[in-house]
C-alpha cells in the first residue's frame, strides 16, 4: 500500500518507487537557486515562435481556452520582417493584456553571405558580421522601441553590449530588456556571468544542460534564466516535461519556455508558412498546459510570478558610461623618436 501523499511538493512516482526500495535521495539544500524575480515568483512562462498579430492572436485565444497563463511572448524570424503595421498591432495586444512582448533583432549570420555558417562546424553561427550586421541590429532595436517594444531578443555579444550601453545612455528606454537567444546561450558559469555583465536581463541556456550545470550557474549569477522545457528540433528536440520542477528548484528565477519538437522551422517566417505557424502557436500552448498540470499533480506549481511581471531586478554589470577611447594622432615617427637628436650645422 502505498502511503498518504506528504504536504509540499514531490518527485514523480516517488512513493511507489518508495515501496520498490528505490526510493530516490533526499533533496540537497545547497542544490536549490537561492535567487527569486523581484516580485517574489520562481519562474514565469514564455510562449515562443510567435511569428506575427495572427499567430499571437492564437496564442492568446487558446491561452485562455485552456487557462495558461502567458508572462511573455517572443518572435524568432526578426524585427525587420515584421511591418511598422504588424509591431503596433502585436504591441497593443500584448498591452491590453500585460504580457512583455519580445522581438528578436537584425541580421543574423546564418542568414548572411558568409559561407562558414554552412559548414561542418557552423562558423559565427547567428552572431552579427562585421560593422553593418551590428549595424543593422541596432536600427532594428531603435524602430522596435519607437514602437513601444520593450524587449529585445539577441544572438551576438556585441550587439548585446553595444544596446546595453545604449539603453544606459538613454537612446534606449530605461525599461527596455535585452534577451540572449538560446543559438549563443552559455554552458558554463564563467560565460553565463559574462552575459550578466554585458547588459543581460535574462539568457536562454541550452536545453542539454544538466541540473548540475544550473547550479553551477545560480552559485555565481542571479540573472533570469529562459529554459526551453521542449526544445525546437534544431536545439536537440529535448522533451524536460518530468524534470520542470527540480528545474525551477535549481534554476530561479526561470522562464519555462514551451517550445515544439518534430515541427518544422519557420525562420524566416512568411505567409507560405501560414498554417504551420498558425497550428504551432496553439500546440505550444497546449504544451504549456501540459507541463502546468504536472506540475499540480506534484505540488510544484506555487510561487509563479504574478502576470504582468517583467523586469529583472538589480543586476551586476560592467561599466557602460565610459567615453570612447580615441587615439591622438602620431606626432613622430615610432622608429626615431627615441634617438638622439644630431647637432646640425
Amino acid at each position: 500500500m502505498i502511503d498518504a501523499p506528504s504536504p509540499g511538493p514531490r518527485r514523480p512516482g516517488d512513493r511507489a518507487l518508495a515501496t520498490l526500495g528505490l526510493a530516490a535521495p533526499p533533496d540537497h539544500p545547497r542544490d536549490a537557486s537561492p535567487h527569486s524575480f523581484p516580485d517574489g515568483g520562481l519562474w514565469r512562462t514564455e510562449i515562443p515562435s510567435v511569428e506575427g498579430p495572427e499567430a499571437l492572436a492564437e496564442v492568446f485565444k487558446e491561452a485562455s481556452r485552456l487557462d495558461v497563463p502567458v508572462h511573455r511572448v517572443s518572435q524568432g524570424s526578426g524585427i525587420w520582417m515584421l511591418s511598422d503595421a504588424d509591431i503596433t498591432e502585436m504591441v497593443d495586444a500584448c498591452a491590453a493584456r500585460d504580457v512583455e512582448l519580445c522581438l528578436f533583432t537584425g541580421p543574423r549570420g546564418t542568414w548572411d553571405i558568409g559561407g562558414s555558417t554552412r559548414t561542418g562546424s557552423g562558423g559565427a553561427g547567428l552572431r552579427a558580421r562585421g560593422h553593418d550586421g551590428v549595424a543593422g541590429c541596432v536600427e532594428d532595436a531603435l524602430r522596435a522601441a519607437e514602437l513601444g517594444v520593450r524587449c529585445l531578443l539577441v544572438a551576438d555579444e556585441g550587439v548585446l553590449w553595444s544596446l546595453h550601453r545604449l539603453r544606459a545612455r538613454g537612446v534606449l528606454p530605461a525599461d527596455t530588456t535585452l534577451k540572449v537567444s538560446a543559438l549563443i546561450g552559455p554552458v558554463n558559469p564563467a560565460s553565463y556571468a559574462v552575459f550578466e555583465r554585458l547588459g543581460a536581463d535574462s539568457v536562454n541556456v541550452p536545453s542539454d544542460l544538466s541540473l548540475a550545470h544550473l547550479t553551477e550557474i545560480r552559485r555565481v549569477s542571479r540573472a533570469p534564466m529562459d529554459l526551453y522545457i521542449e526544445a525546437p528540433d534544431d536545439l536537440g528536440g529535448y522533451v524536460r516535461m518530468y524534470e520542470t520542477a527540480e528545474l525551477i528548484r535549481r534554476g530561479a528565477p526561470l522562464y519555462l519556455k514551451f517550445g515544439l519538437s518534430k515541427a518544422p522551422s519557420i525562420y524566416p517566417y512568411g505567409a507560405h508558412l501560414r498554417d504551420t505557424a498558425l497550428s504551432g502557436a496553439r500546440e505550444r500552448v497546449r504544451r504549456g498546459r501540459l507541463v502546468l498540470d504536472l506540475l499540480g499533480r506534484h505540488g510544484a506549481d506555487g510561487a509563479m510570478s504574478p502576470l504582468g511581471s517583467r523586469l529583472p531586478g538589480p543586476l551586476t554589470r560592467f561599466p557602460a558610461t565610459e567615453e570612447p577611447v580615441t587615439e591622438e594622432p602620431a606626432t613622430e615617427d615610432p622608429a626615431t623618436e627615441d634617438r638622439p637628436t644630431e647637432d646640425k650645422d
